[in-house]
């Protein structure tokens, strides 16, 4: 008997997965890893379990959840119900493949009072097709019993029926099991987060026919937006410098102050001279020139030129920052 466990990698997955492992069944994790949310802490506690893992990049149907979600977002940018369902649909067509009966995860009723509420979860239940196939083993208690439980798999009696908004059961349990070093409950999916949320909007807005790499860049810098058709990212550390140029082409517009320490900037879109004037000004702005005047070196299609700009007081800016 196997079970594909639909693995985040917090407290709550991990002691789902150990709750059906501790019945005598194989439990293999899965990642579902987007540009929203990295594999990585899901591997390390995997890992500290010797819980297999398998990672699956989903970004491509995920995408398309996140454009035109049918029951909405969350506070953010955040499609959870949809989310949740288009997961556990992937995880049902891998059942067959990885030789495995049933599908679990750490979903705690009344945990997330917007998406794992009893009608949302049935909700993910019907539209990911996996009806009765879905145990979750730390609220299975108060919920509709499963075709495991039917047909004998597992017994209602070995799981668990935690509810609410505390997480006190959970970390006794975890306490009980032995299990010492497990992350913080802290979201890691960016589209939770309200300033990600915000670029991830504009640029839907703006350009809806995006590269991945935008997802990317979303991730780093301050962003502006200089026009409908241009957009401007400015460094703030060394870090988002290499990062921007690693995901900086040939088409964008690579700015630097060559003479005083300054950020790379990245100039993506159609750029009039009304916003390569506003970007160089910029420029010098966040450089340590501040709202003087020195010149912006501009990387282009192979190509080099050098602009003398003057800076300006950066609040100025903040009408075009997102």
């Amino acid at each position: 008997m196997k079970a594909l466990a639909v693995f985040s990698g917090g407290l709550d997955s991990i002691l789902a997965a150990e709750t059906i492992r501790r019945l005598g069944i194989d439990v293999l994790a899965v990642f579902f890893e987007t540009p929203f949310f990295s594999a990585s802490k899901a591997i390390e506690t995997a890992g500290a379990i010797d819980l297999p893992i398998k990672i699956k990049d989903i970004t491509e149907r995920h995408l398309e959840v996140v454009k035109n979600p049918p029951h909405g977002y969350g506070g953010n940018m955040n499609p959870c119900i949809d989310c949740h369902a288009l997961m556990f649909r992937i995880a049902g067509e891998m059942l067959e493949e990885e030789g495995a009966n049933f599908i679990i995860t750490g979903e705690v009723l009344g945990q997330r009072p917007m998406s794992q509420n009893r009608g949302s979860l049935m909700v993910v239940e019907r539209q990911s097709g996996m009806e009765g196939l879905i145990v979750r083993p730390l609220s299975a208690g108060c919920l509709p019993s499963t075709i495991p439980e039917e047909r004998g798999w597992i017994r209602r009696e070995d799981l668990l029926d935690f509810s609410g908004r505390s997480r006190k059961p959970q970390m006794a349990l975890a306490k009980r099991l032995g299990i010492t070093n497990y992350p913080s409950p802290a979201g890691g999916c960016l589209l939770t987060d309200e300033i990600f949320s915000r670029r991830l909007k504009d640029l839907m807005s703006f350009n809806p026919l995006f590269e991945i790499r935008e997802i990317e860049l979303l991730k780093t810098g301050r962003h502006f937006r200089l026009s409908p058709e241009a957009k401007l990212i400015v460094g703030r550390n060394e870090d988002e410098n290499n990062s921007i140029v690693s995901l900086s082409k040939e088409v964008d517009f690579l700015m630097t102050t060559p003479s005083v320490p300054g950020p790379d900037v990245l100039l993506t879109g159609s750029v009039t001279p009304e916003v390569e004037a506003m970007a160089t000004a910029i420029t010098v702005s966040y450089s340590d020139a501040k709202s003087g005047e020195t010149d912006v070196k501009i990387s282009h299609k192979g190509n080099d030129c050098f602009v003398t700009a003057h800076g300006k007081e950066k609040p100025e800016f903040k009408p075009y920052m997102i």
